[in-house]
């Protein structure tokens, strides 16, 4: 099974062996960000992460830094210019032209040109840094409310001081190590505002197109650092962020602040998307689950499901549609807004990661098996 794949059911074990790795390893790391993807004519049989599209063209991401693009719909396909050879977990537009991709050793490349040509915006080291400096202001704040407050605060602000410290000093450990922590989401607005997600928390914002970034993880209520998985905007306006242990964040002011929502679901959440109904959210995971809120996420209620497979992506069709896909070849379509979801499960069996609409009631599936052109259920049209 590949890589991802593992780390979509494993999650922190995965993730959590991926930090034992020795110094050798950590080099190997580094020669994967400096080396340029080699251009196959495999890339779109091989494992693809995700799929979106640039206005009228489709655009891939995947395995040793694979991001390949079509402008006939998945029927021919071309290998862009991508200056990295690490795996690539999600890639989004905020306009036609503008794109930005992300993946492991947290990476994040941008294209200016439709995804035909990626430059490098920044490293998993460069993010960790970030993360260092974020970390140290709030210590240092922190050193002034204890100063500041009664004697009988004291105590508990020291605690929570410490714990920061003791997480510095876990950060720079990990620079010793290498870029290893992925990233595994991505979300634009338009050319300029943004934000990334990935392993162990972290949270990225840019308001200038990736030339600069901050860390956002101290507006998160995520204080075990649980693995942030995906991100995206819903109808009406509303940003939603799920991730390990059930963790579902709302933001309704733009990613400024966030409230964290009270989960029906303790498992992982892989993926999240609006309906198309205004203020309504999907998010979905481990085991099938599948979650449903009209309210911005107040109140939820578990969608009726007879598959339990893992539930990795998902697309909302213009005839209304909601389509989801997962592991062990599972596609779900519901065709009643959400209130039930009908399910066919691919002959291969292979694990289908993303999906995009395309014309007609077709769709583009990837995953295991590359990408492919199927019906609107899901089964092989070519």
């Amino acid at each position: 099974m590949a890589k991802r794949l593992m780390c979509k059911t494993l999650g922190a074990v995965c993730l959590g062996l991926s930090m034992m790795w020795s110094a050798p390893a950590a080099f190997a790391l580094a020669d994967v960000i400096e080396t340029p993807a080699r251009p196959t004519e495999l890339a779109p049989e091989r494992l693809l992460n995700d799929v979106t599209k640039a206005g009228d063209r489709i655009v891939a991401v995947g395995e040793r830094g694979h991001i390949i693009y079509s402008d006939d719909e998945g029927k021919t396909w071309t290998q862009s210019q991508v200056p990295v050879s690490v795996t690539l977990t999600a890639v989004d537009f905020g306009s036609a032209t503008e794109g930005w991709a992300v993946g492991h050793s947290g990476v994040i490349l941008h294209s200016g040109d439709a995804g035909e040509t990626w430059s490098l915006q920044l490293t998993g080291v460069q993010a960790l840094e970030l993360a260092i400096r974020s970390k140290e202001e709030q210590v240092a704040a922190m050193e002034e409310r204890i100063d500041a407050a009664p004697e009988a605060e004291k105590g508990d602000l020291e605690w929570a001081r410490d714990d920061l410290l003791f997480a510095i000093e876990t950060m720079q450990s990990d620079l010793d190590i290498g870029p290893v922590n992925p990233l595994l989401d991505v979300w634009f607005k338009n050319e300029s505002d943004g934000f990334v997600v990935g392993a162990y928390g972290m949270i990225l914002r840019t308001t200038d197109g990736g030339e600069t970034w901050q860390d956002w993880a101290p507006r998160i209520e995520n204080p075990t650092n649980f693995h942030l998985n995906s991100i995206s905007q819903i109808t009406g306006g509303a940003l939603v962020v799920v991730g390990e242990a059930g963790q579902i964040h709302v933001s309704v002011d733009g990613g400024q602040t966030w409230e964290r929502r009270e989960s029906p679901y303790e498992g992982s959440l892989f993926g999240v998307m609006g309906t198309g109904q205004v203020n309504e959210i999907l998010a979905y995971g481990l085991r099938g689950t599948i979650l449903f809120s009209d309210d911005l996420g107040k109140t939820w209620r578990v969608v009726p499901s007879t598959a339990d497979a893992t539930l990795n992506n998902g697309a909302v069709v213009d005839d209304g549609r909601i389509i989801l896909v997962g592991n062990s070849g599972v596609v779900l379509t519901s065709s009643n807004g959400a209130e039930l979801f009908r399910d066919y499960f691919r002959s291969d069996r292979e694990g289908v990661m993303s999906v995009v609409p395309i014309s007609g009631t077709g769709l583009l599936i990837v995953g295991e098996g590359g990408a492919t052109i199927t019906d609107a259920r899901g089964k092989n049209l070519q």
